[in-house]
């Protein structure tokens, strides 16, 4: 493992199976079913003036925000850097962060911070770590959009180990932080006959500032 990165997680998603995530996620279909996902989530939301993602990727997900918040203030962590080149056609290079989730150091806090099927990707070790920066980045809610398991599990990920993990995450922030509620959570199923997603459940929480 290089020494630029803490895990091998990282190093896996900085290098040549990033890129070739970047090919497999690009798609006019990808893009409507995340208009979709979002119309409903942000439905539950009273305040989205500023957005930022903890690995935006291209901007995918971004890019149907911005269809659906024109006006919203957009931001993205990303550690690959091709990705980054293509999120700063979408969201301008000022308000891209090219590194780690890990090294990121929030200065300012956003109305909503998303985390899209990264977590699932993150060295347990590690989560903590990733929890307190969502939850410190954070000036009203969090969006929490992984694989879901009541229990934690790895599972292989295109024939590698230890590269993908499903748990509790929304729960396990929740148990972190005392002053976090839940707001909305759903489910999107991969045979969705109009908008499919990659079974991925959502959590929307919020953090109690009154």
């Amino acid at each position: 493992m290089s020494s630029e990165y803490k895990t091998e997680q990282e190093e896996f998603w900085a290098g040549t199976f990033g890129d070739s995530y970047i090919n497999r996620n690009i798609s006019e279909g990808y893009l409507a079913s995340n208009i979709h996902l979002f119309s409903n989530i942000f439905k539950s939301c009273n305040k989205h003036t500023s957005l930022i993602e903890f690995g935006a990727n291209v901007g995918m997900n971004l890019k149907a925000i911005k269809t659906l918040l024109p006006t919203c203030s957009l931001h993205g962590v990303e550690i690959n850097e091709r990705a980054c080149e293509d999120l700063k056609n979408v969201i301008g290079a000022q308000n891209v962060y090219h590194e780690s989730i890990f090294d990121f150091n929030p200065t300012d806090q956003f109305d909503i911070v998303l985390i899209k099927g990264v977590l699932i990707h993150i060295n347990p070790e590690k989560l903590d770590l990733v929890y307190d920066k969502l939850y410190n980045s954070s000036k009203k809610y969090m969006l929490i959009c992984e694989y879901y398991n009541p229990s934690p599990v790895s599972i292989e990920y295109r024939g590698h180990s230890d590269r993908l993990f499903k748990r509790d995450f929304a729960g396990e922030i929740m148990d972190r932080f005392t002053d976090v509620q839940l707001v909305d959570y759903g489910f999107a199923y991969h045979r969705d006959i109009s908008f499919p997603q990659d079974d991925c459940t959502w959590f929307l929480l919020e953090k109690n500032i009154g």
